[in-house]
Order: structure tokens, then C-alpha cells, then sequence
């Protein structure tokens, strides 16, 4: 069993995450924070109080008790939402703005790409795509796609 860290993890009757440190302050509003949010998501991350400063660092998910871990994961899902694309059905142009649709891992979507530089590499092969509303969609693997997927891809990059 993992020992228990030296500060609290809790919601509060408002279902925000609190913390609550060595020193016994509390703070409300505690958001978790990854510094590889796609790379290495299970390493390193920071809760900080609403203001931006950060409380404890954490350098793995796995250290952590289990009640622990359960809640930073549920509130790390309900603020990252960045769908992985898994094929690419169709292209309406190949100019942009141009809309795409999509198979991904949460089912399937049209998204539309403003421009060639909403599309950042990442480390290689992974991608990441901004459509016109702000959503990420991640490309893991640019290279494991279908070959139609990758036609469509090579067209933008």
C-alpha cells in the first residue's frame, strides 16, 4: 500500500477539489495540471490553487493512494478532452478553410481546419490539429493511419 502524502485531497460540498497542505490551509478550487498532457501523462503533474500558483508536485499518478489517484484522473478526463483520430473519412477540399470528417476514439466527427499551421507536430509521429471551435484532436501515430488518411494528411502538411 502506498503511504499517504503529507497534505489532503478531497471535493468539497461543491464538488471543487480542495487541498489541504502540511501547514492545515486549505485551498479551494485546486486544479491538476500536466506538464506532458500527451508524451508522458502519467508524470508530472502540478495542482495549483485558482490563482496559477502551484501547491505540490506530483511525480507520478502511481505514487499516489488510491482514492487519490481516482480523483485527479476523474478531473484530469473532465478537463482534457483532446479526441485521437483514427482515420480520416473525407476531405471536403483540399484548400482551406477545409472541413474534415473523421473517425476518432470518441466516435465520429467533422471538424474544419482554418489553416495548414493549425496542424503542430509534435515528437514525431504524433500531431495535433486545431479545428475552427478550438477542440485538439490528437494523430499519435501519423504513419500507422490508413493509407487514404495519410494521402489526405500529406495534402496539408
Amino acid at each position: 500500500m502506498t503511504a499517504p502524502p503529507p497534505y489532503r485531497l478531497q471535493r468539497n460540498a461543491f464538488g471543487a477539489l480542495e487541498f489541504t497542505g502540511p501547514d492545515g490551509e486549505t485551498h479551494s478550487g485546486v486544479v491538476p495540471v500536466r506538464a506532458f498532457p500527451i508524451t508522458d501523462p502519467e508524470h508530472g503533474i502540478g495542482l495549483v490553487d485558482p490563482h496559477g500558483q502551484e501547491l505540490v508536485w506530483i511525480e507520478q499518478l502511481t505514487d499516489l493512494p488510491d482514492d487519490y489517484r481516482s480523483l485527479l484522473e476523474t478531473e484530469l478526463a473532465c478537463r482534457e478532452f483532446i479526441p485521437e483520430i483514427k482515420r480520416i473519412v473525407s476531405v471536403a477540399s483540399f484548400a482551406t478553410p477545409s472541413t474534415w470528417v473523421v473517425e476518432t476514439d470518441r466516435g465520429n466527427a467533422s471538424l474544419v481546419l482554418k489553416g495548414e499551421e493549425d496542424i503542430r507536430r509534435l515528437t514525431s509521429p504524433a500531431l495535433l490539429i486545431a479545428d475552427s471551435h478550438g477542440i485538439h484532436f490528437l494523430i499519435r501515430d501519423r504513419y500507422a493511419l490508413d493509407q487514404q488518411s495519410r494521402r489526405f494528411l500529406d495534402r496539408f502538411l
